[in-house]
Parts: C-alpha cells; sequence; structure tokens
C-alpha cells in the first residue's frame, strides 16, 4: 500500500490537512492512529457485538486445523522476512525464500517475472476455476526505531506496511492448500509481486509477461490495517478514492485575469463537501454512524478540490489546473462534461481550447491506476467468508476512503476482475496498531492465522465452485 502517493515516510493523510493543521509532525501522526483506533472499536461493537466465531465444518475445518498445525512456523517466517526486510526492486533474498519454500511444497514455480517477481503455481487433481492471489514483497525506507525485538538488521529500511505478513499469510495458504490438493478442483496461482511501495512491480509483471504464462479468472489481495485482528473488509467498487488533475486551457489574452478567476470558481464549486462537514476529521472514518462502515456514511459520493489551484502561461495560451479527489469513477469521468458544459454557457467559450487530466507526471494522472473491486465477487467474497466463519469475520464496507492511499494492484484488476481486503492486524488491548506508515507500526500476529484461514476457504470455494 502506498500512502499519500508513493511516499516512503509517514505524512498527514492529503485529505486531513485541513482537520489537523497545528502540531509536530509526530503528533499529528499519533493522533490520527488515536482516532482510528477508537473508530475502528465503535465499529467492530456495532457490527458484531459480542458475537462467538462460528466453527468451521468440512474442508474448512481442515483448512483450519492445518493451520493450527503449521502457525508457529508460520510466526518464524514473518519474524525472518521481517528482520531481512527489502526496498522496491531489490527483493532478492525474500524472492528466494518464497521460491524456496514454495518448491518444498511441490508446487510448479516460476521465477524473476517483472524483476523479482515469483509465481507459485497449485494444480488440483481435478479442472476447474483458475484463481490468483498477489502478496506484496517490498519493505520502506523508513528511519525509525523497530519496536520488535526481531527488528530490520537493515539501518533505514523496514516492513512498515506489513508487507513482510502478506507473504507469509501467502506462504500459509499454499502450505494449507498444497495439504489439501486433492480436494481442490482447478488451480491456485500464487503471485509474489516487487516493488508496490513505488508502484511499479505489478506493471512490471504484467509487461514481462504474466498473464501470457498464467490465465486466471479471478485475482484476489490484501492488506494489513489498523482494524482488530480476526476481521477483513472489503466493498464493490472504489475502496480508495481516486485522485486526479485536471488542466483547463483557454487563448490567453488581455482578459486572463477574469478567465483565471471564473475557472477558480468551477474548480471550487466541484466541491460538494463543505468546509464544517465531519467528512474531515480523521476519527469519522470508522465511526459507526456515519463513517465508512454505515450504509449510510458521509464518505461517499463525493469530490473535494486541493485549495492551491495553478495558473500557467505558455505558447499564447493560458492554464488552470487543479487537483480532484472523487469517491467513484463515475463521478471523476463526469468532471471534464460539467466543466465543459460551465464553460460553453459563459463569456469565455470563444477562448476555451481543452479539457483534459494529467497524463504526465505519475502522483495525480491518468498513470495512476486505483483499486476497483468487482461488485459481484466483492459480495460474494466478504458473505463467503462470513458464511464459514461468522458474521464477526468479514463485514462489507460503503465508504471510500479518502486518505490518498491507493495499491498498485489496480493494474491486475485491469486485467482480471478481482477483491482487494483489508486485513486487520490491531490488538488494542495490547497496545499494538498495525496502522502502515507510522513509526510505531506493530501487528498482532493472530492476523497470520485468521488470513490464512479464511482467504484458503475461500480460495477453495471459489475454485471448487
Amino acid at each position: 500500500m502506498t500512502l499519500s502517493h508513493m511516499c516512503q515516510e509517514p505524512k498527514v493523510p492529503l485529505l486531513h490537512l485541513r482537520a489537523i493543521k497545528t502540531g509536530k509532525r509526530t503528533t499529528q501522526i499519533f493522533k490520527q492512529i488515536n482516532y482510528l483506533v477508537i473508530g475502528t472499536c465503535f465499529l467492530w461493537g456495532a457490527v458484531c457485538p459480542a458475537q462467538e466465531k462460528k466453527a468451521p465444518d468440512g474442508i474448512h475445518k481442515a483448512i483450519q486445523a492445518r493451520t493450527d498445525a503449521i502457525f508457529d512456523s508460520l510466526v518464524l517466517v514473518r519474524r525472518d522476512l521481517h528482520r531481512h526486510p527489502e526496498i522496491s526492486g531489490q527483493e532478492k533474498r525474500t524472492a528466494e525464500f518464497v521460491t524456496n519454500y514454495l518448491l518444498a511444497l511441490g508446487l510448479e514455480v516460476k521465477v524473476g517475472v517483472g524483476g523479482y517477481g515469483v509465481v507459485g503455481i497449485l494444480k488440483g487433481k481435478q479442472g476447474g476455476k483458475k484463481i490468483a492471489w498477489r502478496a506484496d514483497m517490498d519493505a520502506l525506507k523508513f528511519d525509525a526505531q523497530d519496536p520488535e525485538v526481531f527488528g530490520s538488521i537493515h539501518k533505514g529500511i523496514n516492513h512498515y506496511c506489513g508487507h513482510d505478513v502478506h507473504v507469509t499469510i501467502a506462504l500459509g495458504m499454499a502450505n494449507v492448500l498444497a495439504h489439501h490438493r486433492e480436494q481442490i478442483k482447478g488451480t491456485v496461482y500464487f503471485i509474489f509481486q516487487p516493488s508496490e511501495e513505488n508502484y511499479k512491480g505489478a506493471k512490471s509483471m504484467i509487461s514481462d509477461g504474466l498473464f501470457e504464462g498464467i490465465a486466471p479468472e479471478e485475482m484476489y489481495a490484501a492488506h494489513i490495517s489498523p482494524m482488530p485482528s480476526g476481521l477483513v473488509a472489503s466493498k464493490p467498487g472504489y475502496l480508495f478514492a481516486d485522485y486526479k488533475e485536471i488542466h483547463v486551457t483557454y487563448e490567453a489574452s488581455a482578459a486572463d485575469e477574469e478567465v483565471i478567476a471564473f475557472t477558480k470558481n468551477l474548480l471550487s464549486g466541484l466541491q460538494n463537501v463543505p468546509a464544517s462537514s465531519e467528512f474531515w476529521d480523521t476519527q469519522n472514518l470508522m465511526d459507526p454512524t456515519i463513517g465508512i462502515g454505515n450504509p449510510e456514511t458521509i464518505f461517499q459520493d463525493y469530490i473535494t478540490v486541493k485549495e492551491n489551484v495553478t495558473v500557467s502561461r505558455q505558447d499564447g495560451q493560458v492554464r488552470i489546473s487543479g487537483i480532484l479527489s472523487a469517491s467513484s469513477a463515475s463521478l471523476m469521468d463526469a468532471i471534464p462534461r460539467r466543466l465543459q458544459r460551465s464553460i460553453d454557457q459563459s463569456d469565455f467559450a470563444d477562448r476555451f481550447m481543452d479539457i483534459a487530466f494529467a497524463t504526465e507526471g505519475f502522483l495525480y494522472s491518468t498513470q495512476r491506476a486505483n483499486i476497483q473491486n468487482n461488485s459481484s465477487l466483492t459480495e460474494q467474497a466478504i458473505q463467503g467468508i462470513a458464511g464459514i466463519y461468522g458474521q464477526g469475520s468479514a463485514i462489507p464496507l460503503y465508504g471510500v476512503i479518502p486518505d490518498g492511499r491507493g495499491d498498485d494492484f489496480a493494474y491486475f484488476q485491469e486485467k482480471v476482475p478481482g477483491v482487494y481486503f483489508l486485513l486487520g492486524g490491531s490488538n488494542f488491548e495490547k497496545g499494538i496498531i498495525a496502522m502502515p506508515h507510522t513509526p510505531h507500526f506493530r501487528v498482532d500476529e493472530t492476523c497470520i492465522k485468521s488470513g490464512v484461514n479464511y482467504f484458503s476457504s475461500l480460495l477453495i470455494e471459489r475454485t471448487n465452485n
């Protein structure tokens, strides 16, 4: 997961700068973590009050038994990976570790896909669907003291985004499903991706022929989050807001200041979130009445506009540019048409030349893909996990998170329909908060067991049904 579009250090999320204007950087970060912790507790209680875990049966009981049997070894795997983090494009040791583990399970393994990418192929005993699971492998450049006793041996490089946990869960899933391959009807691909933090790994694997060698019909992934360990969540469509820079261009003239003022007003008028809205307060993201877990959430159907609209002049043209966020593709895609209609009805229509989203650069351009979960698969996945492990295991979300996060799993979703989950990794009673990209990031390792159980069951359900 990238934060604030590929930042490599803790930052206050883009859209929350208005809510947190003062204080030192560290104070800002911990204030956000505290808000998320409180909000998540409310969400957890509101959705599944005092609910017992459901006891799985059949193949899912066998999956749980196998996960229990290998759990201690998976904890050791995670801690080894945590001690040896490797930044984007340098995941050599991690890739070798993954390769050897998969080979020991008897999987077919492809290496060197898009750099240090690894693909494990598990074929069931019968024909069926082909399903893929992705785990990202890279770590962060992050100059902070690792709070774990098994902390990083590489100064300034840490797994503060939880990718060590992602790799461990995927290896655990491969172990569990290989143990039960006789009951798999189909094929499972385990894709271990390099370079997620710089948003390059997925595209590199695709360009290197990933989907020429495998042909998944569905694809899934998960990312650690500050929700409680034992909980997964997702939603159809956007999980994170999309961000784009838009350019409005006119012929230059003596009346440039008028057209600039007019266009700035047009851009600011796109925002449909009042400055006084509770939207801007981070603690409300998971509030049970207005947060992302409530069907009536305020974090849906929104457009926001950054305040610093810019103006440039070149070759007899004047260009006004603004940075927008939107909670859905349909809202973002409609913006140029909305602006065009207003300009056509204005005194500046004869000077108008073009409206376009930025195509160069990356942070706010059309080059950056955004997570877009398949609606049907998302609903089936949440219902499936909850049906096996209880309603407290998997919940639907309704709001779109407006804090600048993203994941290049989105490029895979452009090729194959899929679902991206948030996986809880916190234990509030123990003071363990799994907030990625923060200096005191820690993970409750019981989330490894939950992840292996839930997602192994999901994949076998998807291949067999």
